[in-house]
């Protein structure tokens, strides 16, 4: 007897007309034609049933704040920055868990399961980490809450953000965040790095940093973080945010930054939504994308995993907590068509942020936890191509959001009744 039970699935690695049971919150089975009873069953009918959306870059105690205390009207970063900074001193924390919860209400019918979130620690008052440790526990049956520990203001820049960096960390705050292109001078954002470093290694934890969000090719502190990374051992648990001042930097730089990086197993953390929007505003013609090398940094075997970053807050007016948009932009602004690579893309919004986030029991595998996303798509490229409707989101195996496929009602003479988008998959090759 199975708690759950999904009937002709197929998986992202290419698994067709498979079935999966749960049992006790976690994966039991998967394999053809499973036999036995079942408290529930899902008949998938050969749509996608892939691993939960992760989202390893965001920024909850900012979102859905759009219009506080006004509009960004010139729709910059440094607009967004000043925008925030008069937003802070006005927050409460029952507003900030408000809209928390809110957003991760619709993160989880979006199939968004786990996310990291920058809290901004600028603010010795730490109202915004208070909210969200009390958002961690609250979503914790359905979300897996990461917090970085983010001195928005810059570690040296802000006076206070040296003790409220430690004080939220002792507080609870599971990853050591930072922002050393925002600070005053190059060299206080090498000092940034180095002291963040030392901190998560003397802690054992994590790093997240933003890190060059710049169209500056000089702007070149990933360098910094990759050494130090290898400096205190922290190799596989740090993660650069950002790194689009590598899209403006010269190629025989890079051959020398990426197999560093690689050495230091970094993780790499594009935003594609935000990045494109926000870099390049100095640029006439040619313009630059401003996203980072997606495909060398692949290619080098480093781990990229894709952020949202933002949805409605003081930096992006859009967005809606869809990992399945953000990974469609990666693919056009790379230019990352193949199938090879959309499925790399795929990849970078569900394993390889579980794997930046150093998720545990994360996956479809027997003994895995028993946490699913039935797609109304038959395969990860079809799931991009439509931005598929989430069917089912399954959390330790018990459905938590459902969702109607998405058909269209035709009233045209001689032609079919109803419309599926799913059904306008490529015909498969011979």
């Amino acid at each position: 007897m199975f708690d759950l039970l999904i009937r002709n699935a197929n998986l992202p690695d290419g698994r067709e007309g498979v079935d999966i049971a749960v049992k006790d919150g976690r994966i039991a089975a998967i394999e053809r034609a499973i036999e036995g009873q079942a408290g529930e069953i899902i008949e998938a009918g050969g749509r996608l049933v892939s691993p939960p959306f992760v989202d390893p870059h965001f920024h909850m105690d900012a979102t859905l704040s759009l219009g506080l205390p006004r509009m960004n009207v010139s729709g910059t970063l440094l607009e967004g920055i000043d925008l925030w900074g008069e937003l802070r001193p006005t927050l409460t924390r029952e507003a900030v868990v408000e809209r928390a919860l809110k957003y991760c209400d619709l993160a989880v019918s979006q199939g968004l399961l786990a996310i990291r979130s920058h809290v901004d620690v600028s603010d010795p008052g730490l109202v915004t980490v208070e909210a969200l440790l009390e958002v961690r526990e609250k979503v914790a049956p359905t979300i897996d809450l990461q917090l970085v520990a983010f001195p928005q203001d810059g570690y040296y820049r802000c006076p206070a953000a040296v003790d409220a960096l430690n004080r939220a960390l002792d507080m609870g705050v599971d990853v050591v965040g930072g922002i050393p292109h925002f600070e005053r001078t190059m060299e206080d954002g090498r000092r940034s790095v180095e002291a963040l470093c030392r901190i998560a290694a003397e802690r054992g934890l994590m790093v997240d940093m933003h890190c060059d969000e710049s169209d500056d090719p000089m702007s070149r502190h990933v360098e910094t973080l990759a050494a130090e990374t290898l400096r205190h051992g922290l190799q596989g648990r740090v993660s650069g945010s950002h790194l689009t001042s590598m899209h403006s930097m010269d190629n025989y730089y890079v051959s020398k930054l990426i197999p560093l990086m690689t050495e230091a197993r970094l993780n790499a953390i594009p935003n594609p939504l935000i990045n494109i929007v926000i870099q390049g505003r100095h640029d006439t013609y040619p313009k630059r994308r401003g996203m980072t090398r997606v495909r060398e940094l692949m290619d080098a075997g480093i781990n990229v995993a894709f952020g949202h970053d933002c949805v409605m807050d003081p930096w992006y007016s859009m967005g809606s907590g869809d990992m399945l948009e953000v990974a469609h932009m990666a693919v056009h602004v790379a230019q990352m068509t193949s199938i090879a690579d959309r499925k790399r893309i795929f990849d970078a919004i569900t394993v390889n942020s579980a794997r930046a986030l150093g998720l545990e029991g994360y996956g479809l595998e027997v003994g895995c936890n028993a946490d699913m996303v039935l797609l109304q798509a038959r395969d990860p490229l079809e799931a991009l191509r439509l931005k598929a409707t989430r069917l089912a989101v399954i959390r330790r195996g018990r459905i938590i959001a459902r969702t109607q496929p998405r058909i269209a009602e035709l009233d045209i003479e001689g032609r079919p009744q109803t419309v599926d988008p799913a059904d306008y998959a490529p015909i498969a090759a011979s």
